[in-house]
């Protein structure tokens, strides 16, 4: 299938089947696929914790305002966080290409840990489009989420030196989603609008 076909197909899940569950194939598989994301001077500042048992998800559905109910339905819940102490990040960059530590320590750093930070954060959402795209090509529906309680988040999942930023429930929607492009289609602003070619 085309890319565009399955841009066409591909939409935010209101609803799941609780009842069918992404094989640990599949899972393996996306979890490579977030491994070989992209991002800025391969500067990975990132984790991608999979969440499948289902008390956590529960207690992480809890802290997610109204988005509660698709992850308790959704087979599994990924949450994307970064890295928020600069030196572990200096750390783990130092493993790099000289030309990308030169360029962090050039242009980047001078910024300050405020403006290294939000650099950080941005090269999450490099992953989170590339993850989207996987599910989608995998048949795989999925729900991106910000309403989300951050710091609850990362008391759960008790995490240290990383930050939360946003999950994105994945799993297979339930046939009545109202959501869906075959019954609620797409609302897009017109090419004219958002393109332009000089």
């Amino acid at each position: 299938m085309r890319f565009l076909d399955l841009a066409k197909d591909r939409y935010t899940t209101k609803k799941y089947n609780p009842n069918r569950k992404i094989s640990d194939e599949k899972i393996q598989e996306l979890k490579e696929i977030l491994r070989l994301s992209p991002s800025s001077i391969n500067s990975q500042p990132w984790k991608f914790i999979f969440v499948a048992d289902e008390r956590t998800k529960r207690e992480l559905a809890n802290a997610s305002y109204f988005n509660k109910q698709k992850i308790n339905e959704a087979s599994h819940l990924v949450v994307f966080t970064a890295i928020d102490v600069v030196e572990k990040f200096e750390a783990q960059i130092h493993q790099y290409p000289l030309g990308s530590v030169s360029y962090y320590n050039q242009f980047l750093k001078p910024k300050g840990e405020t403006e290294v930070k939000y650099w950080m954060q941005h090269q999450v959402y490099l992953a989170l489009g590339f993850f989207l795209s996987a599910c989608v090509r995998m048949e795989i529906d999925s729900t991106p989420m910000e309403g989300i309680q951050h710091e609850e988040y990362d008391s759960i999942l008790q995490l240290k030196d990383y930050k939360t930023l946003f999950a994105v429930a994945i799993g297979y929607r339930d046939p009545s989603d109202a959501n869906q492009p075959s019954i609620n289609p797409k609302s897009r602003l017109p090419l004219e609008h958002i393109i332009q070619s000089l």
